[in-house]
């Protein structure tokens, strides 16, 4: 008996484990990653000049090189850059 619960306990949460890494993989799909709008100590990952590679260490406001995640096809409206389009504005 206690090895059937351990078994079903087991199943339960590998099956969970996969739910939420299939709910996570969805939630990433419908988002994009917008430059220039984060807040200092906002951004959501490394910026694209590698001077940092975490979360929360943009030095400065809606930086061309920082970024976060926003709804997919929000960015424009919201202010931002493609990734190209930081790119192109750095260079200049």
């Amino acid at each position: 008996m206690k090895n059937q619960a351990l078994v079903s306990s087991a199943l339960a949460a590998a099956l969970s484990l996969g739910l939420v890494a299939h709910a996570q993989a969805e939630d990433k799909a419908a988002k994009e990653k917008c430059y220039g709008i984060a807040k200092a100590g906002q951004n959501d990952c490394a910026n694209m000049s590698g001077s940092h590679s975490c979360a929360g260490q943009a030095k400065t406001d809606n930086a061309a090189e920082e970024w976060k995640y926003v709804a997919k096809g929000s960015c424009k409206s919201a202010g931002g850059m493609t990734a190209d389009e930081a790119k192109a504005k750095q260079k200049k």
